[in-house]
């Protein structure tokens, strides 16, 4: 088991969501970040799927009722006291010891997967926290005790190459309502920056900068939304829609970020500037 003893700003149960039920209203939910979940996982031998902890600003402090092998990945933070704790590598967490995570020195969400993964009872085949919907378990408070499932993995790596920092650029492909938008405005979504509004959640980076303007008034019947979508509001402010979107939206999107960038997404914090390119489908 492990408690928690102080949860940071943010701090949720997260696999790789539950697919297959957008036809019912459900979105799929999961890790903002897979690549970084799926690298904590990995690192100590559990299968890729399996729950860990999303900590938004990280600060949370856990105590680890019996000792566990444990990985962190994603935005770096700084992992103590315990011996031997870092980013992207296995370490031993001893029974009955704290461990306390800082602040990321960059980026936003940082995983943390244990041995066996976290155990929580699954909610139509997920253990995600779903912020949007109320599906899974609640966010994480001082107090919830997480129970840890049996290890059947073997951990054969020491480390994983940690990711060199770059300038965040999200390439999209156009459409598929681009056609709602005035000719020049995928060149004025790619022509300056984006700052990220602290209104931003998982369920998507709400966007200041240029201003996409309509070729078309009025809105469209609801149809479905795809995690990456760039919806546009009426005030031509883009939202890039994160692993909590809903399902469907009467907003037009202008375009979709590709799968590759959502991670890049997902790590994009308030008052960061980010930019747009644009890839035409082939």
């Amino acid at each position: 088991m492990i408690e928690v003893l102080a949860p940071g700003p943010y701090a949720t149960v997260q696999d790789l969501g539950r697919p297959g039920y957008a036809h019912l209203g459900v979105p799929t939910s999961g890790a903002a970040d897979t690549v970084s979940l799926r690298l904590a996982n990995r690192l100590v031998g559990n299968a890729e799927g399996l729950a860990g902890i999303e900590l938004t600003f990280g600060l949370a402090r856990l105590l680890f009722l019996d000792g566990a092998w444990v990985a962190l990945a994603g935005a770096p933070v700084a992992a103590g006291p315990v011996r031997g704790a870092g980013m992207a590598l296995p370490f031993w967490v001893p029974p009955g010891t704290e461990l306390r995570l800082g602040a990321p020195e960059r980026g936003l969400r940082t995983y943390l997967a244990v041995r066996g993964g976290i155990a929580v009872e699954p909610v139509l085949g997920s253990r995600s926290t779903d912020s949007l919907s109320g599906l899974g378990p609640e966010p994480l408070r001082a107090g919830t005790l997480l129970p840890v499932g049996r290890p059947e993995g073997v951990i054969s790596v020491d480390q994983a190459p940690l990711p060199q920092p770059r300038p965040p650029v999200l390439r999209v492909l156009p459409g598929p309502r681009d056609d709602w938008f005035a000719a020049e405005a995928l060149a004025d979504l790619c022509s300056r920056p984006y700052a990220v509004s602290q209104d931003s959640n998982r369920v998507g980076v709400r966007l200041t900068g240029p201003e996409l303007a309509r070729a078309r008034e009025g809105e469209l019947p609801s149809e479905g939304m795809v995690v990456g979508a760039v919806q546009v509001p009426p005030s031509g402010q883009p939202i890039v829609f994160l692993a909590d979107h809903p399902p469907t939206g009467g907003y037009p999107v202008i375009g979709v970020v590709r799968a590759a960038d959502l991670p890049v997404a997902a790590q994009l914090k308030p008052g960061d500037e980010v930019r747009f390119t644009v890839r035409p489908a082939r």
